[in-house]
């Protein structure tokens, strides 16, 4: 049997890593709040062990995006939305590799 490992998390555009890491990033500015938020919503998918894990908080609103194969969406709070395609590897362990895409003000 194969052992799962925590989620891999990448980033398709560098200024989202830069907000994650130093809550500060010059494409992205949200209030404080809204940063705090955001790197939780990131800490949350590092510690998912697959898309599974995920269903399970309700607060996240974790839904599939229509129209979009492998993309997928968690509520950062009630304006905003965190945006991130998922990919499974199997190779020793399996990797569940997240690439998180963007942030989108969809609850507006």
């Amino acid at each position: 049997m194969q052992k799962e490992q925590e989620m891999i998390v990448e980033y398709e555009k560098e200024s989202l890593k830069e907000l994650y890491k130093n809550g500060k990033s010059k494409k992205y500015r949200f209030e404080a709040a809204v940063v705090k938020k955001y790197q939780k919503r990131i800490d949350t998918l590092m510690a998912a062990t697959c898309i599974e894990d995920l269903f399970v908080f309700n607060s996240l609103n974790f839904e599939a995006l229509q129209g979009r194969n492998n993309y997928f969406s968690i509520r950062i709070d009630s304006h905003y939305r965190l945006e991130f395609r998922i990919k499974r590897e199997e190779t020793e362990v399996v990797l569940t590799i997240c690439t998180v895409t963007d942030i989108t003000n969809h609850y507006q």
